[in-house]
């Protein structure tokens, strides 16, 4: 009866454990946000592109 309670209780705590771990990491991840919500709308005065940079303005690439 006792190895039996403890193999319960062990089972119970490793449950727990692994519940725990899974939430911290996609928290701490994020958690593929991301893929869940929309992305923002863009503003106004606010393009998809970057801008060039100094080096690629300097070089003629663009």
């Amino acid at each position: 009866m006792v190895k039996r309670l403890e193999q319960v209780a062990a089972l119970v705590v490793a449950a727990g454990l692994a519940i725990v771990s899974y939430w911290l990491f996609f928290s701490w991840a994020q958690g593929g946000r991301e893929l869940r919500q929309p992305p923002p709308p863009l503003g106004q005065g606010q393009s998809n592109q970057a801008e060039p940079s100094a080096a690629t303005q300097r070089q003629g690439l663009r």
